[in-house]
């Protein structure tokens, strides 16, 4: 992915992941749209980045992405790349009942949520000469942490969808790239001092630097064997990666 001279929306800029890459292209010269539901992180965000912009999202109600949508064709005619980075995570017990507003709410964020707003704006990035549809999904994706089992579901149908847009779209200006974070030192499950997750830092610069190349999925070097067990013998290590996140 060319990594300059880009019109950039990213959904969830106003902290961890999302706030770092939209910084990061925001350095690079390129103009940076970011999203969320927190206001005053939004204005955080652009106060400490002159030139960015930012727009209000609520990612699960469809209303917001239509208007959300719309108003970036309008005021972005040259938006080229899409980055659907926002998401949630809470804890859950696959082995009970589940909460219904956890449940709900998780699968409309992290995957309608990401469909509905590549969807209203993938006939607009047809038209640029070269345009970007970006995921965050997560190592989560392919090896869960059964405590969070519904986000996980919903990364690995993420992972799901992107090959098949992927597909599709083949033969187009647009390209599906797909992120791949580990455990990160974010605010998500109050991450930010856990000694066994990636520093954000140093997972942004992994990331930015392959996000320069030509793949489809940007997976840091710590989170590669997690990645890759996904197969017909995998349960041995997904019971031994989960003793090892719940400490036991």
């Amino acid at each position: 992915m060319k990594l300059t001279g880009n019109t950039v929306f990213i959904t969830g800029g106003g902290s961890g992941i999302g706030r770092g890459i939209a910084e990061a292209l925001h350095n690079l010269g390129n103009k940076v749209i970011i999203s969320g539901r927190r206001k005053n992180l939004l204005e955080e965000v652009t106060k400490a980045n002159p030139g960015m912009r930012s727009l209000e999202l609520d990612l699960e109600n469809p209303s917001s992405i239509a208007f959300v949508s719309q108003t970036l064709i309008e005021r972005y005619p040259d938006l080229n790349v899409v980055f659907n980075n926002a998401g949630i995570m809470e804890f859950d017990d696959a082995a009970a009942i589940l909460d219904e507003n956890l449940l709900t709410s998780t699968i409309t964020t992290n995957l309608l949520g990401p469909i509905r707003m590549t969807s209203a704006l993938i006939e607009h990035l047809k038209k640029q000469n070269e345009a970007a549809v970006l995921y965050t999904t997560s190592w989560l994706a392919f090896t869960p942490f059964a405590l969070t089992a519904v986000y996980c579901a919903t990364k690995a149908a993420m992972h799901s969808y992107a090959l098949s847009q992927r597909y599709m779209l083949r033969g187009t200006s647009v390209r599906v790239i797909e992120i791949v974070p580990p455990w990160t030192q974010t605010d998500m499950l109050n991450s930010t001092k856990e000694p066994r997750a990636m520093p954000l830092q140093e997972f942004l610069n992994e990331t930015m630097r392959l996000l320069g190349t030509d793949t489809d999925e940007v997976v840091v070097e710590g989170a590669k064997r997690v990645r890759n067990n996904a197969g017909p013998n995998e349960h041995p290590y997904v019971i031994e990666f989960n003793n090892w996140l719940s400490g036991v």
